[in-house]
């Protein structure tokens, strides 16, 4: 009998050294993170520097601004084996979800380079083909809300790199084409509250949160429809860490004002440019943003729009600009285009070798570091 009491002190001990030696390593991984991002106002700061500080182009103040590219599709898998093989590689012939991973991480720098400060990231993903849906299962939750191990490592590679780089993330937990893969709203509840807080165990302070993509398109639960998205955005900002919380928002389709119930919670404001043709919708939307009941200053900020024409003199980027919105890229494979286009058509090419890729890169390189 009393070696079994000793043993079970030796066990008991033992379990307890495990424990704070698991402590130890989390703090010392997360404790040397190196990226925070912060707002005052209607401007945005890394780690308490004004983006893009001193800088004008053309007579437009450009400090402060955001400018970013919609990459939704960095940790993407198809969990459908019927489906899953009109991903796969022209080189290889097969899909490989670690691979594309790996080749975003290998471009991020490039991008960085030209002047990106941030890009936008989904946990669902985006259309695979574009626009719409046609039987894919690409979601960071399973059905109950728990995070899929597999997922959550592609993702932390992705916001380490982005920490090493100075970059920010605008993280979407959930789209309106995967949503209802989650059962009820308890399980909704329970993602955001699971994805929240391994990002503020993670020590990630790079993060920006999009509750969902475009939340008044066709979503199976209530909770994340406009009239209640509000209560996942009060939910994530009353998850503190330290003496501080993570900024949250959600968007909304191409060209749709916001509404009140968002914009009075929100701490920026995102809006979507597709199918606005005419420029100067970009500045009339954000100037009738800036009126929406319970609009205080703050960020104004496109992290998705579909028109380039970037050599014009005018154009929804330099629209935006004008405006002092940040402004997103949003770039899709077209009919019979090529491997190398597109940011969100999968497999993707994450390098800058398309002519609308390399056309927004060198407008961006322009107005941001020219």
């Amino acid at each position: 009998m009393k070696s079994v009491k000793l043993s079970s002190k030796f066990v008991g001990r033992n379990a307890l050294l495990c424990m704070l030696l698991w402590i130890l390593i989390v703090a010392c991984s997360t404790s040397g993170r190196k990226t925070t991002v912060s707002i005052s106002g209607d401007r945005f700061y890394i780690n308490g520097a004004l983006t893009y500080a001193g800088r004008e182009w053309k007579g437009n103040k450009i400090e402060g601004l955001l400018f970013n590219s919609r990459m939704v599709q960095g940790i993407f898998d198809d969990l459908n084996p019927e489906t899953r093989e009109r991903f796969k590689y022209p080189d290889t012939n097969i899909w490989d979800p670690d691979r594309n991973t790996n080749e975003f991480v290998a471009s991020m720098e490039e991008w960085y380079k030209a002047g990106l400060l941030a890009f936008t990231l989904n946990l669902q993903g985006g259309s695979p083909l574009g626009y719409g849906n046609n039987g894919w299962i690409n979601s960071a939750f399973d059905s109950t809300g728990g995070l899929r191990p597999e997922y959550m490592g592609r993702l932390d590679r992705i916001l380490h790199k982005a920490d090493e780089l100075g970059m920010v993330v605008i993280l979407g937990y959930f789209y309106f084409g995967q949503d209802q893969h989650l059962k009820d709203e308890a399980s909704i509840l329970r993602g955001v509250d699971n994805i929240t807080n391994w990002i503020i165990d993670s020590g990630y302070k790079n993060i920006l949160i999009e509750i969902n993509n475009e939340c008044n398109v066709r979503y199976d639960h209530e909770i994340l429809q406009p009239h209640r998205v509000h209560e996942l955005i009060d939910r994530v900002k009353n998850m503190q860490y330290g003496d501080s919380r993570l900024l949250v928002s959600t968007s909304y389709g191409g060209g749709f004002l916001p509404l009140p119930n968002v914009v009075s919670t929100a701490d920026f404001i995102l809006l979507h440019g597709n199918g606005m043709h005419e420029p100067s919708s970009i500045a009339r939307l954000v100037e009738s943003t800036r009126n929406v009941e319970g609009y205080t200053p703050k960020p104004i900020l496109f992290n998705e729009d579909d028109h380039f024409n970037f050599e014009a003199d005018s154009c929804n980027f330099v629209s935006a600009v004008r405006a002092y919105a940040s402004w997103g890229y949003f770039d899709y494979r077209m009919k019979d285009e090529g491997y190398e286009s597109g940011y969100q058509s999968v497999p993707v090419d994450w390098g800058i070798n398309s002519d609308r890729k390399k056309g927004f890169f060198r407008k961006l390189s322009e107005i941001t570091t020219q």
